[in-house]
């Protein structure tokens, strides 16, 4: 007599079970079989292929910035330099930082030094980029190599080139203001030597540099706005400048943003090419935080206080940034 199990297809008993290998476990398909294994190593494939630039950072970032902090904390002088013993400090070295007499007007000139560039170089930037907007294509291509020339120049070359050019006596520019005869003989002119005109070498110097990169950034990201918006505006008789302030400029607004953070850090740290054209002065002009640190570690070989103005300028410039990075992360969040 046959039961009920079995005249019944859809009981449980009737259903056959999965069918299981040799071993006991389950088959391809099952998470013990090909599909649970190519899954495994899926997911270790991400971790796998960052491992390498994870490594580097923690070699050249993550170490070097905790061994700054511990510095910072230490009596580090020439003799633990040659004995590799430093004594605990504790805040000693922030304190002596802290209340020296140039920590403040160092702290002001950095961020206003920092801002100058920032806004000159955003501002070229953004016009050199509406430039290429109108050139033809074999203009664009010479300037495009042009700026990436300017741009890929070592700074200490550049800082170089810059030396020879505001040169007394021998360089381009005080010979050419002399050859116009407007502002009479300028051949013994030195640059370095007057307040306003070392800031303005190194100004000129660092924006220089950094339009090139800003400018073909601009340039890639207002290439991707669609025709048919400058289109619509021409139609409704908008003039150029209503159409870059209605169209252009909100599309910029996320590369604006990223351009602007890269900006403020490379421009914080900026110390080649202050060193080299004016060593900080005249009159500590140009004496930022980059510079005031090397002078502490190397020409005062207080290297504990360095490392505690270096930590300081780390706090600052993460504060400054701050800011544009969460309205980076708000206006992508935005398009989203």
């Amino acid at each position: 007599m046959t039961s009920t199990a079995e005249r019944v297809p859809g009981s449980a008993q009737a259903a056959p079970g999965p069918r299981r290998g040799p071993t006991g476990r389950r088959g391809p398909g099952g998470p013990g079989g090909r599909a649970g294994r190519r899954s495994l190593t899926s997911s270790r494939a991400p971790l796998v292929l960052l491992a390498p630039a994870a490594l580097l950072l923690l070699a050249l970032v993550v170490y070097p910035l905790v061994r700054l902090v511990v510095i910072s904390f230490q009596d580090y002088g020439l003799r633990a330099i040659f004995t590799g013993q430093a004594g605990f400090a504790g805040l000693t070295n922030y304190t002596n930082v802290l209340t020296d007499a140039s920590f403040w007007p160092v702290i002001l000139r950095t961020v206003l030094v920092t801002g100058a560039m920032v806004v000159g170089t955003i501002g070229i930037g953004m016009a050199v980029s509406q430039l290429l907007t109108r050139l033809g294509v074999v203009m664009r291509t010479v300037v495009s190599v042009v700026l990436v020339l300017a741009w890929a120049m070592p700074n200490v070359a550049s800082s170089l080139v810059w030396q020879w050019l505001f040169q007394p006596f021998y360089g381009v520019l005080n010979w050419l203001i002399t050859q116009l005869g407007v502002f009479g003989d300028h051949t013994q002119d030195n640059w370095a030597s007057s307040p306003g005109q070392a800031l303005t070498i190194v100004l000129s110097l660092v924006i220089w540099q950094a339009v090139p990169f800003v400018a073909l950034t601009l340039y890639a990201a207002q290439s991707q706005i669609a025709p048919e918006y400058y289109e619509a505006g021409a139609l409704d008789g908008a003039s150029a400048w209503a159409m870059y302030r209605a169209i252009t400029l909100p599309a910029l607004v996320p590369t604006l943003l990223l351009v602007t953070i890269l900006s403020v850090i490379w421009d914080f740290n900026v110390f080649n090419q202050i060193w080299l054209l004016t060593k900080g002065g005249p009159e500590d002009t140009t004496l930022t935080l980059g510079i005031w640190t090397f002078v502490k570690s190397f020409v005062s070989n207080a290297y504990g206080q360095g490392a505690a103005i270096a930590v300081i300028s780390t706090v600052i410039l993460g504060a400054l940034t701050s800011y544009y990075i969460r309205r980076l992360v708000r206006s992508g969040e935005e398009d989203l």
